[in-house]
């Protein structure tokens, strides 16, 4: 539920900074820069601690390719007509540099600061607990530090 506020609260920033982003005096590096201070980081504050999934994934990417196609704007075809950008060609030109990636680096960066902490911090007590109890029937949750193991 935390990601729909925050995807919402990403749209806000866009639509704020709208007349920015669709500028044609501004250039697309700059575009760029604007978007990764003022739109990343308000959809992804709190997204070194989430454990990602499937869905969300493919909602933030939704989000993110929404605000580059208004960046880089319309194409011309070979056919001589105007169409936006697929998602293969916004890929090539960020570069592997999108949301997702930015997340990954965000919850590497947390797992240094956690790592780094004192032993008697309570986020590194959390870290370190076991539950006394048996687990529940079926496959486990995938837990934040289990998202490491994927990286």
């Amino acid at each position: 539920m935390l990601v729909h506020f925050k995807i919402a609260s990403g749209n806000r920033a866009y639509h704020v900074h709208k007349k920015l982003f669709s500028s044609k005096l501004i250039s697309q590096n700059v575009k760029l820069q604007l978007h990764n201070t003022l739109n990343r980081p308000t959809v992804t504050y709190p997204s070194e601690t989430w454990v990602p999934k499937e869905n969300m994934t493919n909602k933030l990417m939704t989000v993110d390719r929404k605000i580059m196609r208004k960046i880089f704007g319309a194409t011309r075809t070979d056919d001589g007509y105007w169409g936006i950008k697929t998602n293969q060609e916004i890929n090539c030109v960020l570069k592997g540099q999108n949301i997702i990636e930015y997340n990954k680096k965000q919850r590497l960066y947390w797992l240094g600061c956690v790592e780094c902490m004192t032993e008697d911090n309570i986020v590194q007590k959390i870290k370190k607990w076991k539950p006394m109890s048996k687990r529940p029937i079926g496959s486990p949750k995938t837990r934040w530090k289990m998202t490491f193991w994927k990286i």
